[in-house]
């Protein structure tokens, strides 16, 4: 069979099933019980004293972190002087955090000394985003009969597409630079820093105050930026692989968005994942450089 008999072969029992599903299923009517956005809900899956719930939250920034330490140590005892496949990648990945992330934006010697916060900080947000794709039984609101045993239905979720995790990371990093800002400057020569050289007078303190409020937006920058992409890819990939035909009732509209679904998802996997670790890292680099730069 020729490639175009195969394509117009595939088109076919796609087009096929849109008509029997219409056919056969129809509209059952608007769902109103299905809420997708309880897909992030974090129900406690172990109560503790306090604030200390274990959820899936937790559950998979220490898969994650588990997966970023192991990983890295199990690659660290095995390198060759002639590497294979997976050495070769893992020093291209290397390369990249210490060149394009750290010593971009870091002199030498504070790219030697940050070089291993801000890779943790990659692998970490990047096994995180990729882990989160991989569909696991964690909705704990529906769940699936097997052979008599409820277990919780399948679905993709990510920690970093909760909030609080970002905003952590933000955190650790806004303290760690502003350490470095001041013990390189001293307190005020830190904040005399946030004025440009040449302002003076009422426009110097007018600056003052937006500088001060720009270095506190970069939480909100680091934080809210992967989390949103993570997100909303997430909840894309869902709607698209059948979440609208659940919410409209119309079995239809699944079978024709599904297509959509598997593109998006291997648009997620394979470019979102990496870039978004890729540009956290690279944000809390330079906002490290730009702490100690003396000229602003």
């Amino acid at each position: 069979m020729s490639k175009r008999a195969k394509i117009f072969s595939i088109l076919g029992v796609y087009l096929f099933g849109l008509v029997l599903l219409v056919a056969l299923a129809g509209s059952g009517g608007k769902n109103d019980a299905y809420q997708p956005q309880n897909e992030f809900k974090l129900d406690p899956w172990i109560n503790l004293p306090g604030p200390f719930d274990i959820n899936k939250a937790v559950v998979y920034v220490i898969v994650a972190a588990v997966i970023t330490v192991w990983a890295m140590i199990y690659i660290a005892h095995r390198m060759q002087d002639h590497p294979n496949r997976v050495q070769t990648a893992v020093e291209t990945v290397f390369n990249l955090m210490r060149d394009n992330i750290t010593r971009n934006n870091m002199d030498a010697s504070m790219a030697a000394k940050w070089f291993p916060f801000i890779a943790t900080l990659f692998l970490f947000i990047w096994v995180s985003n990729l882990i989160g794709f991989i569909p696991l039984p964690t909705n704990t609101e529906h769940s699936i009969n097997v052979f008599g045993i409820d277990i919780p239905s399948f679905a993709i979720y990510s920690a970093t597409a909760n909030l609080s995790v970002p905003l952590v990371l933000a955190l650790v990093v806004f303290i760690g630079f502003t350490v470095e800002g001041v013990r390189a400057k001293g307190p005020i020569g830190y904040l005399k820093g946030l004025i440009p050289k040449g302002v003076t007078g009422g426009m110097a303190a007018f600056i003052f105050v937006l500088e001060l409020f720009s270095n506190l937006l970069r939480l909100i920058s680091l934080s809210v930026r992967l989390f949103a992409n993570i997100l909303a890819g997430h909840l894309i990939i869902l709607f698209m692989a059948g979440g609208i035909a659940v919410l409209l009732g119309i079995a239809a509209i699944g079978w024709l968005t599904l297509p959509l679904g598997v593109i998006l998802f291997i648009f997620e996997v394979g470019l979102v994942a990496t870039l978004q670790a890729f540009i956290f890292a690279t944000l809390a680099s330079i906002y490290f450089g730009g702490a100690v730069a003396h000229d602003h």
